[in-house]
């Protein structure tokens, strides 16, 4: 133990204890540390420890005792000019600490023990080791936790008195008298309060590191197994935690126990600050310490319960139910929560008892839903809603929406207020359901959403039947293309409506448009056009309506935009021109031209779910070459009333321009649509070629099942799979998007 002791300051400090006429030996403590790194000396010191350790079976219930302590301690440092008359809601808490110190005052001999060691001893001039190592021998018979607690108590007891006789001996003549009987100086205040502050530091310190080991000590040994090597590395270093904590309550006591001795001559020396500065930084390094490994307890702790949680949830689905409610309340409520719901209509908290035996939908997302898909999706739902409405006025819908938001880690939740109102702002519109606070969606809960129904922060809408039973992972692909038709969501009813479709203009523009809509009768060719090139735009629009004029035909034309949603302003932009320059109709909404693409994209990933990624699927085959000439540029769809005549790219454009000079003469025995559709096959595609697809998969977007294999529409070859990482911010799409490329 030599090795730890600063030869230097000891000498200094028992040169002043001879000249105070006391002999006194005090060790000192290394003054910097590496965090709880121990030398050879300390090894063996740590040997020395638990040869004095003998717990028996007693479990020792040391917290309330703990916070009688803290409290004492707390104000035995406080302020001179603070009062120290508690408030009543104080009292409640002392009686409240008090009655749980009644389960423990079978140890009210050990702290009486202990004390009576420590002043005895720091009056004798043992020194602080032999000190600390007589209290370990008295105390053999308790856990770790319950010696540190037992000592601090004990000092507590000393300390909490020397305080109350120095605050009130003016005002109360007991106090000043049995102060008088103790010999704590109380004419000496300042010098008093200079010792307060000096050892305030330490105390606080001391505390912390108490408080670390307590809360290790209550650690379930169900989630922590202590056989770990990893963890038995951390918690090996509670006894020399538990050891340095007692030696600086005994370098506390023996400070006092020199001031109740000697008086004012031994007061706040400069040796006595450096012990107690070096004993502090000590205990810091070691609560430092403590707390990364209690951390790390918590950490493992909830990855365990984590761990059984979504075994459990996992379960439940598994097992059959007689109504939805324990599914709900897994999902949304496990903590049981009075009112985990708000009711859009009402903005009234309700219970999730207004779901039960209904048909739910879990509209699941992160906050960064966006705007054009919460607008197309309650328009929705709102005219289902009056579609819905009984004779009295009352609503019969056959489902319930409910939104789930998802945020992680949901510790950003609390540490970023922005997150918060976020929230507010977006629930605040919603005519459905709502959960309360993304707080009450539990981490395990959302694991379970990413592994069982692919969430992947970008919006899906889970089904679950009256009995809880997942009808549908996500019927967002079928609310968009079919609306509340989609009812019961559940995948036979989808094969249901798939096999009353056809690939048809009602099928692409249904529910978007009406305009476009009131234009379908068989007398009137609709041009159907998109891309991002405004002067291309403008020679195809213009050659068009003059192809449509001298033809002496009807032909109506709509522009629909981009698929890409990064292009959002520059679409916007284009879509302005194309109205002030009258070169067709297009949309005025964003959030329509949003629908139409995001309806084509739910056509795809349905049909790829249900297995209908084939070549002969007619309307697989038309929005493969929508999607794929979309992304080579402009691209024309042409009708017949509803029948579509042809779908192309942008070289549709060449074939309109020359129409005077090739297919003009052709009109009036083939007919406008064969006329044109003869030149663009037979001529332009001839000379141009016919581009092969190429179109992506937007991962993050959609949880659709990817296809393995894909054939081009145009050439019948297997397609090569790519990936890529696309990043997209600000107006564009919110989040880094993982894409197929085919």
């Amino acid at each position: 133990m030599e090795s730890l002791i600063n030869s230097q300051h000891a000498q200094q400090l028992a040169d002043h204890s001879s000249r105070a006429g006391k002999t006194q030996t005090t060790e000192m403590v290394p003054a910097t540390t590496a965090g709880l790194a121990m030398s050879s000396d300390e090894r063996m010191m740590l040997k020395l420890i638990e040869q004095t350790h003998s717990p028996d079976a007693r479990e020792v219930k040391v917290r309330g005792l703990l916070s009688l302590v803290e409290d004492i301690l707390d104000r035995a440092t406080l302020d001179s000019n603070a009062s120290m008359l508690p408030l009543p809601t104080e009292d409640k808490l002392m009686h409240s600490s008090m009655m749980s110190v009644l389960d423990i005052v079978s140890y009210d001999r050990a702290i009486e023990r202990v004390t009576c060691e420590m002043e005895y001893m720091s009056l004798t001039g043992s020194d602080a080791h032999q000190t600390t190592m007589s209290v370990f021998g008295n105390l053999y018979s308790f856990h770790w936790h319950g010696k540190l607690v037992l000592t601090l108590a004990a000092f507590a007891r000393h300390y909490g008195e020397f305080w109350l006789l120095v605050q009130f001996h003016s005002k109360n003549q007991l106090a000043k008298s049995l102060a008088m009987l103790k010999l704590v100086p109380v004419q000496n205040r300042v010098n008093l309060e200079s010792v307060s502050h000096g050892l305030n530091d330490l105390i606080r310190e001391m505390k912390r590191v108490t408080e670390c080991v307590v809360e290790l000590s209550e650690l379930r040994d169900h989630y922590i197994i202590r056989e770990d090597p990893h963890l038995s590395r951390f918690i090996s270093t509670i006894p020399i935690a538990v050891y340095w904590t007692i030696r600086s309550i005994v370098a506390c006591i023996s400070q006092i126990s020199m001031i109740t001795a000697m008086g004012h001559e031994m007061m706040n020396t400069e040796m006595d600050l450096w012990e107690t500065s070096v004993l502090a930084n000590k205990l810091k390094n070691i609560h430092d310490h403590l707390a990364e490994t209690l951390r790390l307890c918590h950490r493992h702790i909830e990855k365990q319960r984590s761990s059984e949680s979504l075994k459990m949830l996992h379960s439940l689905f598994d097992t059959t139910h007689i109504d939805n409610m324990k599914i709900l309340t897994a999902l949304i409520n496990p903590k049981n929560h009075s009112t985990p719901l708000q009711d859009g209509s009402t903005q009234i908290k309700v219970h999730l008892d207004v779901l039960r035996r209904k048909t739910v939908l879990l509209l699941i997302s992160d906050l960064n839903i966006s705007e054009d898909e919460l607008s197309i999706f309650e328009q929705i739902y709102t005219e289902s809603r009056k579609n819905l409405v009984g004779i009295g006025g009352g609503s019969h819908m056959p489902y319930e929406v409910v939104w789930v938001p998802i945020v992680d880690p949901i510790e950003d939740f609390e540490r970023y207020p922005s997150l918060q109102n976020k929230f507010e702002a977006l629930r605040e519109p919603m005519p459905w359901y709502t959960v309360d606070s993304p707080k009450l969606i539990e981490r395990h809960v959302v694991e379970f959403m990413r592994e069982r129904w692919h969430f992947m922060n970008k919006p899906i809408l889970v089904v679950l039947d009256q009995q809880g039973n997942e009808a549908s992972l996500n019927a967002l692909h079928m609310i968009w293309i079919w609306g509340t038709e989609s009812f019961p969501f559940t995948r036979a009813r989808e094969e249901e409506l798939w096999r009353s479709e056809t690939l048809t203009l009602n099928l692409i523009v249904d529910g978007i448009d009406s305009v476009i809509f009131n234009w379908i009768n068989p007398e009137n060719y609709i041009f159907l056009y998109g891309g991002d090139d405004l002067d291309w735009i403008r020679r195809f629009t213009m050659a068009a309506k003059a192809t449509a004029k001298d033809s002496n035909v009807k032909l109506e034309m709509a522009y629909v935009g981009k698929r890409n949603h990064s292009h959002r302003e520059h679409i916007r932009r284009i879509s302005e021109a194309v109205r002030a320059e009258n070169l067709s109709h297009s949309w005025t909404e964003p959030a329509l031209m949003w629908f139409f693409w995001t309806r084509l994209e739910s056509m795809l990933y349905s049909k790829i779910q249900l297995g209908k990624a084939d070549d002969h699927d007619e309307v697989m085959q038309g929005i493969k070459q929508i999607l794929s000439y979309d992304k080579l540029g402009g691209w024309a769809l042409l009708s017949k009333g509803a029948e579509i005549v042809m779908i192309t790219h942008g070289v549709i454009e060449r074939t309109v321009t020359v129409y005077d000079r090739t297919w003009k003469t052709h009109v009036p025995t083939k007919g406008y649509t064969k006329a044109m559709y003869d030149h663009h096959h037979d001529e332009i595609l001839r000379e141009t070629g016919k581009p092969c697809s190429h179109f992506d998969f937007h991962i993050s977007a959609r949880s659709g099942r990817i296809p393995e294999k894909m054939n081009c529409f145009e050439c019948h070859r297997p397609m090569e799979k790519y990936m890529s990482f696309a990043c997209c911010h600000d107006d564009k799409l919110s989040d880094q998007e993982e894409n197929y490329n085919f």
